[in-house]
């Protein structure tokens, strides 16, 4: 993933969950990943496969795509 798609991802994740007042916490545990993941995800340290975005963005109740938008 180039810098500057991995910096929007990491933005649009931190934004939909705290539009949706969950923790990352909770996030890790709908999406079977650990919370450290969603914390470096959201910092921009790691890159996500592409089954883990879409765990993730189920996570969020939305599509994977939605999060790259």
């Amino acid at each position: 993933m180039s810098q500057a798609i991995v910096k929007r991802l990491s933005k649009r994740l931190r934004d939909e969950r705290t539009k949706l007042n969950l923790s990352q916490e909770t996030v890790a545990q709908r999406a079977k990943v650990s919370r450290n993941y969603i914390g470096m995800l959201e910092r921009g340290e790691r890159n996500p496969t592409v089954s883990k975005l879409e765990d993730i963005a189920g996570a969020l109740g939305m599509e994977a795509s939605e999060l790259l938008r």
